[in-house]
C-alpha cells in the first residue's frame, strides 16, 4: 500500500488527498467560524493523539468523520431525529459520493452518529474511537494531559475558539427548545434542564412503567 502524502497544519502532520481536501472545503462553506475551527481543532488533536498512542487507523476515514461530525448543529435544525444522527448519514452520503466503500463509509457514520455518546464511541473501532477523543479533547478536555501544551497553543492559535462555550451551548439550547424529544436519552438534555425554562421530556422510568406488558 502506497504511503499517503501527508502536509503540516498547526504543527499536525496530516494526510493530504483529494477525499480530504474535499471534505476542508465541505467543512469550511458548511459551518459557521467558530464550528470551522472546532472541527479542525478535534481532527488535528484525534491525530496527535493517534500518534502519540500509536494506534494504526485510517486516516482519511478519521479526518471526513471528525471534519463533519458538527455539520446539523445549528440554530437552523429542525430535525426530526437527534442531530448526530442527521449528521451521519450527511457524512455517510459525502463518504459514498466521494467513492468510498461501504465498511469506510458506516465508519465515518459511526464516527459523527457517537461523536457525543463517548462511553459508546470510546470502544469502538480505532478510527470512531479516535474521533470521539479529539472531539471530547476540545469540548470537554478528555485526555488533555497527553498532548505537549506547545501543541495544543499551537492549534489553538492557528484555529481560536472563537467563543465556542456560550455558542455550542446556544445551539444546544435551541435543539432543547425546538426538538426535545430527540434529547431524552442524550447530552442534550442536561442543556434543556439548565437553560430552557419550561424543557420536559419523558423519563425512562416511565416509558418502562408504561411499556404495554402485565409485567
Amino acid at each position: 500500500m502506497t504511503a499517503m502524502e501527508t502536509r503540516i497544519v498547526a504543527g499536525i502532520s496530516v494526510p493530504h488527498s483529494r477525499l480530504v481536501e474535499r471534505a476542508i472545503e465541505h467543512a469550511h462553506h458548511a459551518y459557521e467560524p467558530y464550528l470551522f475551527n472546532h472541527v479542525m481543532r478535534s481532527w488535528l488533536f484525534a491525530v496527535k493523539l493517534a500518534e502519540l498512542q500509536n494506534v494504526a487507523h485510517d486516516a482519511e476515514v478519521l479526518a471526513v468523520g471528525t471534519l463533519l461530525h458538527d455539520i446539523t448543529l445549528n440554530d437552523r435544525f429542525a430535525g426530526p431525529r437527534r442531530f448526530e444522527v442527521e449528521a451521519a448519514d450527511l457524512a455517510r452520503d459525502f463518504a459514498t459520493d466521494a467513492g468510498l466503500d461501504g465498511r469506510r463509509a458506516q465508519l465515518i457514520w459511526d464516527s459523527v452518529a457517537l461523536n457525543s455518546t463517548p462511553s459508546i464511541g470510546l470502544y469502538k473501532e480505532a478510527e470512531v474511537g479516535l474521533c470521539t477523543t479529539g472531539i471530547c479533547f476540545d469540548v470537554v478536555g478528555l485526555k488533555y494531559s497527553f498532548i505537549p501544551s506547545s501543541d495544543v497553543r499551537a492549534i489553538v492559535a492557528e484555529f481560536p475558539r472563537l467563543g465556542m462555550k456560550r455558542k455550542m451551548t446556544s445551539c444546544f439550547c435551541h435543539i432543547a427548545k425546538t426538538q426535545p424529544e430527540t434529547t431524552y436519552d442524550n447530552f442534550v438534555r442536561d442543556f434543556g434542564e439548565r437553560f430552557v425554562p419550561g424543557y420536559t421530556v419523558p423519563s425512562s422510568v416511565d416509558l418502562v412503567a408504561a411499556a404495554p406488558f402485565d409485567e
